[in-house]
């Protein structure tokens, strides 16, 4: 059926703009700073069969695997659906992530239709959803010690609140208030994504609207099959290593065998390492985000926000493993660092077949702090998180940035300002770590020296990656350096491992040094 390339760019827009205002509502009314200030929350719109339509540039672990959230949660619920539902999940052996990271689903019902049409899904990451550490990232061998596990169920029923749930979960999570504060933004999120659709619907129609949206899916898969047949055909392999799970000193391997025939893709994944029994291990939904992420890099830079077509791509996975975990195996650390080094052995193994576009391994953790206790000076619980930045891997045109997130994370830092105004916690550096970046003719961007000092006694965990195994450069650059953390305590330093839970006391410091990004070409 012919369409209008023009309208089709109108579409692609509105229903990207649609996902924007939702992200810019979730921010302006949330409560925890983690959501308002970092922005660590994902925004889109899905067809009904879980494919995305649009997108936010937000987080991109979130976008990459909230369509199989969408998909599973509808499974079992969709003849009850109704309009004015809202389904809640954070699952994450069923689309999921970890479960910090929850998703307010809402079904779209157009005029006429029985099925929903639409899906729009709001995912963010509440700073505490109970489990054994503040922060809800504990190092925990079992999914019960993360925090609430909720499965796929309705949360609103006909435009009707099921407060009693909100109530028990509640009721399970340090900070409960804030937690509550936080679902109502995300359904005031989804509330105005419905409530823009609707404005479309009104404006131009239920039967176009519907036909340029299965344009926009035809036309991204277009698009995924140009950027493979843009990558020679070959076998491709790489591997690269997390420090460790957290339990043992033991690492843990990432391999990848990417076969590329015409306009097909095939990542395997399967000689990787098994489950581990630390919080290391990623669920399968996280690896398929990692492969949207790295593809949708490869998609010329002109073409703003459009999203990936899973269609001509497979993934193969041995399971269980620490790349397709199942229940009951931890994964608070799988979504935030296994997906990094799962991008760095795409990336590695893309930079056999594209040596002049694929960059240096970049920093290779989210750096992960996560703490609370109770506050003295203001009498009530805290609790708080933040991954911090480091340094981007060089490429042959340019070097990497320094002081900056990553790839699979898009937030931003939380400021100074508002960590001390409502926290017992001081800055007291925040500084680029010079001399971390890889050697090469493109030097690897600078990682980040942030220090916290502690008003109060406080449980710290600390989840990070690349303390042992470096970043890697490319074509002759060297690797970046490894980071460190430390506790500092009566002026002296503690050298920690990457992955630590540990009580600290008033006056204490903990020292976090990320990772420097890779190197590329060899120096002059």
């Amino acid at each position: 059926m012919s369409f209008s390339p023009i309208k089709l760019e109108i579409y692609r827009g509105l229903l990207t703009a649609l996902c924007e205002e939702m992200g810019e509502k979730l921010r302006r009314v949330s409560f925890s700073p983690n959501i308002r200030e970092r922005q660590d929350f994902s925004c889109a719109l899905f067809s009904d069969k879980g494919e995305m339509v649009a997108q936010a540039a937000h987080i991109p672990v979130h976008l990459g695997s909230m369509g199989l959230a969408v998909t599973e949660a509808v499974k079992g619920l969709q003849s009850s659906l109704r309009s004015g539902d809202v389904l809640i999940t954070n699952d994450p052996f069923q689309g999921g992530t970890h479960l910090p990271d929850i998703t307010l689903i809402s079904p779209i019902f157009l005029p006429g239709r029985k099925r929903p049409t639409f899906y729009i899904a709001t995912r963010a990451h509440h700073v505490d959803v109970g489990g054994d550490a503040p922060g809800s990232m504990p190092l925990s061998n079992h999914i019960s010690s993360e925090g609430i596990y909720i499965r796929p169920t309705k949360l609103v029923t006909a435009g009707k609140i099921n407060q009693r749930l909100i109530t028990s979960l509640a009721k399970q999570v340090r900070l409960p208030t804030e937690f509550k504060a936080d679902l109502n933004s995300q359904l005031a999120a989804n509330k105005n994504g419905e409530q823009r659709l609707t404005d479309i619907i009104h404006k131009y129609g239920v039967r176009e609207l519907c036909r340029y949206v299965n344009h926009l899916l035809d036309y991204e898969e277009r698009l995924t099959r140009a950027v493979i047949r843009g990558i020679p055909d070959g076998s491709y392999s790489f591997a690269d290593q997390l420090d460790d799970d957290g339990f043992s000193n033991e690492p843990v391997h990432i391999a990848l065998q990417l076969e590329i025939s015409g306009e097909r893709a095939i990542f395997d994944f399967s000689a990787s390492s098994d489950e581990t029994q630390g919080p290391v291990n990623a669920t399968r939904s996280i690896v398929w985000t990692c492969i949207t992420y790295v593809m949708r890099c490869l998609m010329h830079a002109t073409l703003e926000s459009p999203t990936l077509s899973l269609r001509p791509i497979s993934l193969i996975t041995k399971k269980p493993s620490v790349v397709d975990a199942t229940f009951p195996c931890p994964v608070a650390g799988g979504n935030v660092e296994t997906s990094q080094r799962i991008v760095d052995v795409i990336l590695g193994a893309l930079a056999q077949a594209l040596p002049k576009e694929i960059p240096a391994a970049s920093c290779g953790s989210m750096n992960n702090i996560a703490l609370g206790g109770r506050d003295p000076f203001r009498k009530r619980p805290f609790a708080y998180y933040e991954t911090i930045g480091g340094g981007m891997g060089a490429a042959a045109d340019t070097p990497g940035l320094s002081g900056v997130h990553t790839h699979m994370t898009n937030t931003l830092n939380t400021p100074i300002e508002v960590i001390e105004a409502e926290h017992p916690l001081r800055v007291t550096e925040y500084s680029l770590r010079h001399g971390s970046g890889g050697q090469g003719r493109h030097r690897g961007g600078l990682g980040i020296c942030r220090e916290f000092e502690f008003l109060c006694a406080t449980e710290v965990t600390l989840l990070t990656e690349r303390r042992r195994q470096a970043s890697y450069g490319l074509a002759g650059g060297k690797a970046g350096k490894p980071g460190r953390n430390y506790l500092v305590r009566s002026g002296r330093r503690r050298l920690l491992p990457s992955k630590v839970n540990l009580r600290v006391k008033t006056g204490d410091r903990i020292r976090m040094e990320t990772p420097g990004g890779g190197g590329f070409g060899k120096s002059d």
